[in-house]
């Protein structure tokens, strides 16, 4: 209870320096944390079986079944001004 004694005792902008310093380490700890149990879940991630649940191969194989459209190039004449 001492040290927050000691901090109501400082002026508004030592606490407000204190307040951020506090909220930046835990919001960096907090994505530490973040970005390690996301690369836990992306080593777990098995994209055959995303596959087969989404039946991609049976997608991949409409879509080649569909004929191509090409974009045509549309040239603008060069007007003087």
């Amino acid at each position: 209870m001492n040290v927050l004694h000691r901090i109501r005792n400082l002026p508004v902008s030592i606490r407000k320096i204190i307040l951020w310093a506090i909220v930046i380490i835990i919001g960096l700890g907090l994505a530490v944390w973040w970005i390690r149990n996301f690369q836990q879940k992306l080593k777990g991630f098995q994209a055959e079986e995303l596959k087969e649940q989404f039946k991609l191969p049976a997608l991949e194989e409409e879509l080649k079944g569909l004929p191509k459209i090409e974009m045509p190039d549309i040239k603008i004449p060069e007007t003087e001004e």
